[in-house]
């Protein structure tokens, strides 16, 4: 399956654009996508091992690899696009 790890912060602009696109997403790609929330305040540790530098960064797993990486807000066509690569 794939995974999305959301790394974001109640702060960042941009992740407050995200978050509707995220919940729609995750909504239509229930049972072919999971996503992960990461907030970055809460989880340091966690950013740090995925060398998280700014937010929102999305990491797209599949057998739990890390096979992409987006960083900063994007169009909900486009990350459906690159998503669709790994289904």
């Amino acid at each position: 399956m794939v995974k999305v790890l959301d790394f974001w912060a109640e702060w960042c602009g941009p992740c407050k654009f995200m978050n509707p696109i995220i919940d729609e997403m995750e909504k239509e790609l229930k049972g072919k996508v999971e996503f992960e929330r990461i907030d970055v305040d809460q989880n340091q540790e966690r950013a740090a091992e995925y060398q998280v530098m700014s937010i929102p960064t999305y990491i797209i797993e599949k057998d739990d690899k890390e096979v992409e990486r987006i960083v900063g807000a994007i169009q909900k066509d486009n990350f459906l696009k690159t998503l669709a690569k790994y289904e």
